[in-house]
C-alpha cells in the first residue's frame, strides 16, 4: 500500500509538470525545452518567499503567480515573434531561456543544496492497513487530484477550455469571431509556467532544490505526454500515473533497473500506438 501511494504522490507531481508542457504545446505547438527550468526557479523561488515569510502556503501560492508573469512575458517578448519561423528558432529560445534561468539562480542562490520545511500540519505521518505514511505526500496526491478535476472539467466544459480549444485548432476563424488570439496564446503560456511554479513549490519539501532538479525530472516529463499523446490532458494523466507507478515498484523491487523500466514502458507505448494512448486523428477537410 506505501509503495502504490509512493507512487501516486510521484504522479501527481509528474502530471503538474506535465500539464504545464501540454497545455503549451497542444495550444501553441511549441515544445518548450525551458520547463524544467521553471519548474526549478519555481522552487528556488518558493524557497525564497517560504524563508523570508515562514509561511510555506503564501509560497504555494505566490511562486506560481511569479511564473505565470514570467511566462506571459517569455510568450510575448520572445515566442510571439517567431511564430511563423522554422521550430529550430523556438528550440533556440527555450533553449537559450535555460541557460537564463539556471545563470540566474546561481547568482542569487549559489550552487549550494536548499529545502522547504514541510508545514506543521502537513508533518508526521497517517498509518493506514498497518502502514505509515507522510501526510505530506497525502497532501499531494490530494492537490494533485484536484488539479486534474480542475483542469479537465476546465478545458473540456467550460467556455474559457472551448475559447482555448478553438484558438488552438483554427486560430483564423476564432479571430474572425472576435477572440483575441494573441492574449489567449500569452494567458496558456502563462497557466503552463505557473503549473511549472507549482510543481517546483510542492517539490521543495520533498526532494532537494538544486540547479539539475529540472534537468532530472524533465525527462520522465517529456516521457509523459509522449505516452499520453502531444497536447492531451487526459493523456497526460494516464502517462503520469503509468511512470509513477514504475518509478515507485521499481524502486522497490528493481532500484538498479529502475530507468531501463521506464524507458521500456516508453519503447512499448511507441511500438504499440506511436501516436499515443489517448490522440486521436484530426480532420483534415
Amino acid at each position: 500500500m506505501s509503495t502504490f501511494l509512493i507512487g501516486l504522490s510521484i504522479a501527481m507531481l509528474l502530471f503538474l509538470l506535465a500539464a504545464g508542457l501540454t497545455l503549451i504545446f497542444g495550444m501553441l505547438r511549441i515544445i518548450n525545452f525551458a520547463h524544467g527550468a521553471m519548474y526549478m526557479f519555481g522552487a528556488y523561488l518558493a524557497y525564497q518567499i517560504a524563508t523570508a515569510s515562514g509561511n510555506f502556503w503564501l509560497a504555494l501560492v505566490v511562486a506560481p503567480l511569479g511564473m505565470a508573469l514570467l511566462g506571459a512575458l517569455t510568450e510575448r517578448w520572445l515566442l510571439r515573434p517567431i511564430y511563423a519561423m522554422p521550430h529550430e528558432f523556438q528550440l533556440l529560445i527555450t533553449f537559450g531561456l535555460i541557460l537564463v534561468l539556471e545563470e540566474a539562480v546561481h547568482v542569487f542562490w549559489g550552487l549550494n543544496g536548499r529545502s522547504i520545511a514541510t508545514p506543521a500540519a502537513l508533518t508526521g505521518s497517517v498509518e493506514w492497513f498497518g502502514t505509515a505514511f507522510a501526510r505530506y505526500r497525502l497532501f499531494v496526491i490530494a492537490l494533485g487530484a484536484a488539479m486534474v478535476v480542475l483542469l479537465l472539467v476546465g478545458i473540456e466544459r467550460s467556455r474559457i477550455g472551448l475559447i482555448v480549444r478553438a484558438s488552438s485548432v483554427n486560430p483564423a476563424m476564432a479571430a474572425n469571431l472576435g477572440v483575441k488570439v494573441n492574449t489567449v496564446r500569452t494567458a496558456v503560456f502563462a497557466a503552463g509556467a505557473a503549473l511549472a511554479g507549482l510543481a517546483g513549490a510542492i517539490a521543495g519539501p520533498m526532494l532537494p532544490i538544486q540547479l539539475q532538479m529540472g534537468t532530472t525530472i524533465i525527462l520522465d516529463c517529456f516521457i509523459v505526454v509522449i505516452l499520453g499523446g502531444l497536447g492531451n490532458i487526459r493523456g497526460a494523466v494516464l502517462g503520469a500515473l503509468l511512470i509513477g507507478m514504475t518509478r515507485a515498484y521499481g524502486q522497490q523491487w528493481l532500484p538498479e533497473w529502475i530507468d531501463i523500466l521506464t524507458y521500456g514502458v516508453l519503447i512499448g507505448t511507441l511500438l504499440l500506438r506511436p501516436q499515443g494512448l489517448f490522440s486521436k486523428k484530426e480532420r483534415l477537410a
